[in-house]
């Protein structure tokens, strides 16, 4: 028996296509078939001397060619040592189990892993699935429909949910699949999460993750009920009870001596106000640094003293350089652009343009201090639902002031000092009037000290 391979004619691509012709005496054999292989015939010629493979070893495309030739006269000549009468389609099929052997090997891994995928949504439960959601999201598999990476903050939240989900279970001791999420569920989570006297907002975020879980399982095709989506499976929330700081406020804060504290209570309040002049959130004015600023030349016309004629003036223009925040909000991935302030750029200039960092925990700790040092006592009414029940508290105002309050206190600021509310989104990321609306904490009486300001209507 014997198996060669020779080459056909060179083709327009400056190759030859390969064959292979197999012969055997008994039982007698002699076939011709193409390999499907291509080679450039000077490559083929000097296919069995020393310095070919010296110059071409390492070729992955050349070692390839001709690993898959022995692998083909490999084959047959085992099957012709076996006694087989091979026929031209048994050729055929040796030729071709060597060629495409890597592309059937990943079409059975494809096969396999949808198999995998079929027979684990066929035993994923609601909460496995929940707990996946979490794990996915810490990991950064699994991202939001932005494109960005779950925050700190809400990975916190989920987490939250799934525990809350899983004491909920247990109190049950009962296994919820998806089929089972139904308006039945739905009113025995709110009881159950009503008799922890939880929050409404904490109720809130339960149902609201609980939905989100559910929306994103029957997108991966994991179940196909849609009674969370009935407007009756509702995550009622109420606006969280929080305020602004007015300068009076600020001017508090800023005056407090802090020689004899800890210096992480100089930076809390530094970071902090730096929140108020810029109205970012946390996230992102707790990170600025020299990057973050960038500077423009303005021209403005201003009139002097003209020195020609004594007691009259003239209209030069002036060239100012104006200093500029740049950030890329963490969340949303908005590019906005925020004037420095002279408060804000005394407290930059002070960290020469780069503001340590402090843990967001650290800055609400000392801040509260702060204010607290600040005298701000002024009581506040707080009105809120728990376990299903309204209550009412009066809270001294110091207790209230966290990192948000900053973001709130500046956005409020803008508006009062008669700022369009547009300019105001462009500077907060804002999207719509109506979401910029939550962060605007102004009592009635300010806003309308603000109107008589600012129209002559009411004069």
């Amino acid at each position: 028996m014997s198996t060669i391979y020779y080459i056909g004619p060179v083709l327009k691509d400056g190759n030859a296509g390969i064959f292979i012709r197999v012969q055997n005496k008994e039982p007698k054999i002699d076939i011709k078939k193409k390999t499907g292989l291509s080679v450039n015939p000077r490559v083929w010629d000097k296919r069995n001397s020393k310095t070919f493979w010296d110059k071409y070893k390492g070729n992955a495309e050349i070692e390839k060619l001709f690993e898959q030739l022995k692998n083909i006269r490999n084959s047959v000549e085992g099957q012709l040592a076996l006694g087989k009468a091979l026929k031209s389609e048994d050729v055929q099929k040796l030729i071709e189990d060597v060629i495409y052997k890597e592309a059937k090997e990943e079409e059975q891994r494809r096969k396999e892993e949808l198999l995998r995928m079929k027979l684990e949504a066929e035993k994923m439960t609601l909460v496995k699935y929940f707990q996946k959601f979490y794990d996915d999201a810490e990991s950064g598999r699994r991202v939001t429909v932005k494109g960005t990476r779950y925050t700190h903050g809400s990975l916190t939240s989920i987490k939250q949910a799934l525990n809350h989900f899983l004491d909920f279970e247990g109190s049950l001791k009962k296994k919820h699949d998806f089929d089972n999420v139904n308006m039945d569920f739905y009113n025995d989570y709110m009881t159950y999460l009503n008799n922890h006297n939880y929050r409404l907002n904490t109720i809130g975020k339960n149902i609201c993750w609980l939905k989100a879980v559910m929306s994103m399982a029957e997108t991966e095709g994991y179940h196909h009920s849609a009674i969370y989506k009935d407007k009756r499976f509702k995550d009622t929330r109420v606006e969280a009870d929080s305020i602004y700081l007015t300068k009076e406020d600020l001017d508090a804060i800023r005056d407090v001596d802090l020689s004899c504290e800890q210096p992480g209570y100089t930076l809390a309040r530094d970071i902090f106000l730096i929140g108020v002049w810029t109205a970012q959130r946390v996230s992102d004015y707790n990170n600025l640094d020299s990057k973050n600023v960038k500077e423009y030349n303005v021209r403005t016309i201003e009139d002097v003293d003209d020195p020609d004629n004594p007691g009259k003036t003239k209209a030069i223009v002036v060239e100012k350089t104006k200093k500029v925040i740049e950030i890329v909000q963490k969340k949303t991935g908005a590019k906005v652009y925020i004037p420095c302030s002279s408060e804000l750029l005394q407290i930059l200039e002070k960290y020469d343009f780069n503001v340590p960092h402090l843990s967001d925990q650290k800055v609400n700790d000392y801040i509260k201090e702060v204010a607290k040092m600040a005298k701000l006592e002024d009581e506040i009414r707080v009105e809120y639902v728990k376990g299903g029940q309204k209550h009412v508290d009066f809270v001294p105002k110091w207790k209230m002031v966290h990192t948000h309050t900053a973001r709130r206190t500046g956005a409020t600021l803008m508006y009062l000092s008669g700022m369009d509310i547009y300019d105001i989104m462009k500077i907060t990321g804002h999207t719509t009037p109506l979401t910029l609306k939550r962060y605007i904490k102004a009592e009635e009486l300010e806003v309308v000290q603000k109107m008589v300001q600012q129209y002559d209507y009411f004069d």
